[in-house]
C-alpha cells in the first residue's frame, strides 16, 4: 500500500475547511488482514473481513515512545466517544527495541495506560509490514468497506483526524455520531510538547545510537561500571554518574543522568518529567519516529 496515495497535501489542509477536505479523502489501499499478532489484548483476534461495516482506526505504537504517549489521550477519547457509533480502534504494538518484544514487558506497560480498546501485539512486525508502515506513532483509518482513507504520521492534526473519523462514520450511515470535537488538556507525560521552546536534539543512552556522552573515559559496554560526572558539560552533552550497565539500546542503573539543557543552560539529574532536559532510558522527542532513520 502506498503511504502517500490519497493523502491530503499540506496546501489542501491549509486552504480548505476541514469538512470539505475530509469529504475528499481518497482510497489509499485495502485494510490488511491483521494476521500475525503474537497475542491480542482486550479482545479476541480481529480480522479485516470481520470488521467490514465498521470504521476502523489502526494506531501503531510502542510503549517507550514518548511521541505516541502524547497522542494516547486523543486515541483513548475517540475510542470511548465513538464506540457506540460504528468506530473500532485497534492499537498495534510493534516494538522498536528488543525489550519491547517481551510479552511480560508489554503487559506491564499496559498497566496504568487505561487502554480499553483491542491491542494486537505485533512483536514480529507482521502487521507493520502489511501496512508498509515506517513510523511511531502512525494512524490509519479504514472506511466501512475496508478501504484505507486517511493516515496521520506523528503527533498533531488531532482535529483533522477526528473530522476524518466523523466523515467516515457519516458516510457509513452513522448519522447520529457526535459532531463536536474532543477537548483535552493532558498532563504528565501525556502533555503536549512545547515545540516552540524545545531545542535539544533527541538522544539515546544505549551505545548503538548514543552521541555526546561526556563521562570521563569511554563507555564500557555490556557490564557494570562506575561513572563520574565530567567537570563541565557542553551544550547537549550528557553523562552517567554512579554504577551503570550500558547496553546496545539502553542503560540500566540506579543513579542519575546529568545533561546540558539548551533552555536553561544548566545540567540536571535524570527524571521523567515534562522538561525536555530530563531523560532516562530509550526516550526520544522528535516526531514522527521513522524506523529506517536514526538520529540523535
Amino acid at each position: 500500500m502506498s503511504v502517500s496515495a490519497g493523502r491530503l497535501d499540506r496546501v489542501n489542509r491549509e486552504t480548505q475547511p476541514i469538512s470539505s477536505a475530509t469529504a475528499q479523502l481518497a482510497i489509499e489501499g485495502e485494510l490488511p488482514a491483521l494476521d500475525g499478532a503474537k497475542e491480542w489484548i482486550n479482545s479476541p483476534p480481529l480480522t479485516a473481513a470481520a470488521l467490514r461495516g465498521k470504521v476502523v482506526l489502526v494506531d501503531f505504537w510502542t510503549y517507550t515512545c514518548i511521541n505516541w504517549r502524547r497522542t494516547l489521550p486523543y486515541v483513548r477519547a475517540w475510542a470511548e466517544k465513538y464506540k457506540d457509533h460504528g468506530l473500532v480502534i485497534i492499537g498495534v504494538h510493534t516494538p522498536e527495541f528488543s525489550l519491547e518484544k517481551d510479552l511480560g514487558n508489554v503487559h506491564r506497560a499496559m498497566t496504568g495506560l487505561a487502554i480499553a480498546y483491542p491491542v494486537a501485539v505485533d512483536s514480529d512486525d507482521v502487521i507493520w509490514r502489511a501496512f508498509g508502515n515506517q513510523y511511531w506513532p502512525a494512524i490509519y483509518i479504514a472506511d466501512a468497506r475496508g478501504r484505507i482513507r486517511y493516515h496521520q504520521f506523528g503527533e498533531g492534526d488531532y482535529e483533522l483526524t477526528e473530522r476524518a473519523i466523523q466523515e467516515l462514520l457519516t458516510e457509513a450511515g452513522n448519522t447520529n455520531a457526535p459532531r463536536e470535537l474532543v477537548s483535552l488538556d493532558p498532563g504528565g507525560v501525556e502533555q503536549a510538547a512545547d515545540w516552540a521552546n524545545v531545542k535539544s536534539p533527541e538522544t539515546y543512552v544505549g551505545y548503538e545510537r548514543a552521541e555526546s556522552f561526556a563521562s570521563p573515559g569511554e563507555a564500557v559496554r555490556d557490564r557494570a561500571h562506575t561513572y563520574a560526572a565530567p567537570s563541565r558539560l557542553r551544550l547537549n552533552e550528557w553523562a552517567l554518574v554512579g554504577n551503570w550497565t550500558i547496553g546496545p539500546e539502553a542503560a540500566e542503573g540506579s543513579d542519575r543522568v546529568p545533561l546540558s539543557c539548551p533552555r536553561c543552560e544548566s545540567h540536571h539529574g535524570a527524571g521523567r518529567g515534562r522538561h525536555s532536559c530530563q531523560v532516562s532510558g530509550p526516550y526520544r522527542w522528535r516526531t514522527p519516529r521513522r524506523r529506517s532513520r536514526y538520529r540523535c
